[in-house]
């Protein structure tokens, strides 16, 4: 018979000395436990190797929450700066038309999408100068439309902000882009008492870019901002 294999002795002492080094090692310690099972016999179930099986599977599901948690961090702190350098190009602006063509360049750029309109509701028919001047940016409607689109006709609660996936931009808002389009954010504008209601409107080419699933807090706030510049601009 020979001798059963022996470690050698440079390993066992460099074991000895640094018993960290093994217990730290995850794939070290799985195949010593697993050696120990099979040592032990098909026979005796090791209930301690059960609960450190269960300790490790949940131990695997914290780190895999701890790494969502501080991606969503991330992903929200990049959110927010995005908004912020939004509102502030938003607000550099002096005269109103600056204003506008800006909302459809820097700002879109910023915010990263394809396209951005403003829809004003008015009581006046013909049509606006201002429209045809700025008519790539500022759409002006009859009254009752804003809500009409934000509910698509269903007469479900309007809220202020509204975030979808189409098949295709409405051409009422987007013109001709219309058929880029597969998800926006509608943003509901209140200008104050005695004014009719406004829409912003945030079209993107991207499905997956506005979703009902996203949260709504920082466009909200963006649009709060909006709001109150335009009735600015407005007074």
């Amino acid at each position: 018979m020979t001798d059963p294999a022996r470690i050698e002795d440079t390993l066992r002492e460099t074991i000895i000395a640094k018993p960290d080094m093994v217990l730290d090692d995850k794939d070290l310690m799985r195949a010593l436990v697993a050696a120990n099972e099979r040592a032990m016999g098909a026979n005796i179930v090791d209930l301690r190797g059960i609960a450190m099986e269960r300790l490790e599977t949940r131990l695997d599901r914290l780190e895999e929450t701890h790494r969502s948690v501080i991606a969503a961090a991330y992903e929200n702190l990049a959110g927010t700066n995005q908004i912020h350098r939004a509102i502030l190009r938003l607000l550099d602006p002096i005269e109103f038309e600056a204003f506008l063509r800006d909302l459809g360049g820097d700002v879109a750029d910023i915010l990263r999408v394809d396209c951005v309109k403003l829809v004003l509701e008015s009581r006046e028919g013909g049509e606006v100068p201002a429209v045809r001047k700025l008519g790539e940016v500022l759409t002006v409607a009859e009254p009752g439309f804003v809500d009409a689109y934000i509910s698509e006709g269903r007469g479900a609660p309007i809220r202020q902000v509204t975030l979808r996936q189409r098949a295709a931009g409405d051409t009422a808002i987007y013109g001709d882009l219309g058929d880029w389009i597969r998800s926006e954010a509608c943003l509901k504008l209140d200008f104050g008492d005695g004014r009719l209601p406004g829409l912003l409107v945030l079209g993107a080419e991207d499905p997956h870019q506005f979703t009902p699933q996203h949260g709504t807090d920082l466009l909200a706030f963006f649009a709060g901002v909006f709001e109150r510049s335009m009735r600015r601009w407005l007074s």
